[in-house]
């Protein structure tokens, strides 16, 4: 596996590690739960997936050429290793309900899946090749699609360690 995707699964569990099924659907008033926030990053994988599967189906890769704003803003994200604030998760992977054991037992094995189709695609159709579109960032490789997912989990790991430490004080 991928130094970033490896670092991505050992922090997700090294952040959920031990906590009940009351603690993963603990959260403030407005604020997402540990569970809702693994849901959030198991769907943003699940994207990935199909999109990495229509890049091996269609037999080609499918980014658009890049401009100027998406090279800007990978460089932000994949280049810095920044993720901005601000910006509300686009609707396809907003947390629906996913069961929160259930999420917490099948997020490493999608990582996993996400993993196996970017190497598929990074082996077929070469290291620099930009693969396929990030609905926000826009056409990247897979090396910039590892990183960005490491970037964006590295964020929310954060907020799940915020919540635990909640947790602990109350």
């Amino acid at each position: 596996m991928d130094a970033y995707l490896k670092r991505l699964r050992a922090a997700i569990a090294s952040a959920t590690d031990g906590m009940t099924s009351e603690d993963l659907i603990r959260h403030p008033q407005g604020k997402w739960s540990t569970a809702e926030i693994l849901e959030h990053l198991y769907l943003t994988y699940t994207g990935t997936v199909k999109g990495f599967e229509r890049c091996l189906e269609a037999g080609k890769p499918l980014a658009r050429a890049p401009e100027l704003r998406d090279r800007m803003r990978t460089f932000v994200v994949t280049g810095l290793g920044h993720l901005p604030q601000g910006r509300k998760a686009p609707e396809r992977t907003q947390p629906r309900g996913m069961l929160a054991d259930e999420v917490a037992r099948e997020i490493g094995p999608r990582i996993s899946a996400m993993e196996h189709l970017i190497a598929q695609c990074e082996t077929r159709y070469g290291k620099r090749t930009r693969l396929l579109d990030h609905p926000i960032l826009g056409p990247l490789t897979a090396r910039q699609w590892r990183k960005f997912h490491w970037v964006h989990g590295r964020h929310h790991v954060k907020q799940i360690q915020r919540l635990r430490q909640a947790i602990r004080e109350t």
